[in-house]
């Protein structure tokens, strides 16, 4: 990425972050933050969509601190801090809900699966959430989100929404951009590689940065394989397979390629086998990192502190520049 950009990205507290949240999320944030200006956000607002009880939900929010410190973010080089620390979030998410369609709501993928589940229980929150994540993106003129695969119909919004503000009310926002990587958009379940690897599903689906070694080895030697033989590439015809090769070249660095010429002449056990000892080695040290900092909780609110001061001065400015141009206020 040659000019430097604005990126904004978060996710939302929880106290089991996933190798699927990694790959797809925070190492990329990673590689990005010392070539760009980066807020990188801990989104509490959206998490309270759904039940939580205060105490979980603030344990929630200090371990994700942790676990963005321990991956690598670093507060010399990027803004970290909590959504609902910098009261703007809110407030221009009801602005941009005045200015989003229920239609467009109504398509949100998430929303309707979450509902589904939820059934009569569903918040008015989890219908409206897209509208405050693109109040997220937009706040700062951000230029660039990286995202999974399944959070493009999220920025596709805020791109809509910020160009029919600023048709209606006169050019206010930076139309952003969303950014995919191109392997691991996406991490599946290790025990159904159609759905995506998520903490609320089985306890077998997904490898958590807190999971000791011998449940990430026992996650994955019990993970799925496709019929057939042989160590392959290839997401539609060997999907499981294709998965799992996907996290072993993000925890060695090795490409799909050689992935596959090293076990071309070995089975799913002996890849298998492998691929838990290289992710063992690799999650070890940011699972020590988490609990060491989770075991300093005044130096993490200083951390949190500093960068909510820091993404509250450019969200000041940008949200009277909002309510100037919508005739807001005296």
């Amino acid at each position: 990425m040659a000019k430097c950009e604005t990126l904004f990205s978060g996710i939302q507290p929880t106290n089991q972050t996933h190798i699927g949240n990694y790959i797809g999320a925070l190492k990329q944030w990673v590689d990005l933050q010392s070539s760009n200006h980066c807020l990188f956000c801990i989104v509490d607002l959206h998490a309270i969509t759904v039940p939580k009880t205060p105490e979980q939900l603030r344990a929630d929010i200090r371990n994700t601190a942790a676990t963005y410190l321990a991956v690598g973010l670093d507060p010399k080089k990027c803004t970290i801090f909590v959504q609902s620390d910098v009261p703007e979030h809110a407030e221009l998410g009801w602005m941009m809900g005045t200015v989003a369609r229920m239609s467009e709501l109504e398509r949100m993928t998430q929303f309707k699966e979450k509902a589904k589940k939820q059934k009569e229980n569903v918040s008015v929150g989890l219908f409206t959430y897209p509208a405050l994540m693109s109040a997220d993106i937009l706040l700062y003129d951000t230029t660039i989100v990286p995202v999974g695969e399944d959070q493009m119909q999220h920025v596709e919004l805020a791109r809509t929404l910020a160009r029919r503000f600023n048709t209606q009310f006169g050019d206010t926002f930076h139309i952003p951009r969303a950014v995919i990587q191109k392997t691991g958009a996406r991490i599946m379940s290790l025990d159904d590689p159609k759905t995506k690897m998520s903490k609320s599903g089985t306890s077998a689906n997904a490898i958590f940065l807190s999971d000791t070694p011998e449940m990430i080895t026992r996650k994955i030697m019990r993970s799925v394989t496709d019929s057939g033989k042989g160590i392959s590439y290839d997401p539609t015809t060997k999907p499981a397979i294709s998965n799992l090769m996907t996290i072993f070249h993000h925890v060695t660095g090795d490409s799909l390629e050689k992935i596959e010429k090293n076990f071309s002449e070995k089975g799913y056990g002996d890849f298998k086998k492998a691929l838990a000892e290289a992710t063992v080695e690799y999650l070890k040290p940011i699972r020590a990192k988490i609990e060491i900092y989770l075991k300093d909780p005044k130096g993490l609110d200083r951390i949190l502190k500093a960068g909510a001061e820091i993404a509250h001065k450019k969200a000041l400015k940008k949200i009277t520049t909002v309510k100037k141009n919508m005739g807001l206020g005296r």
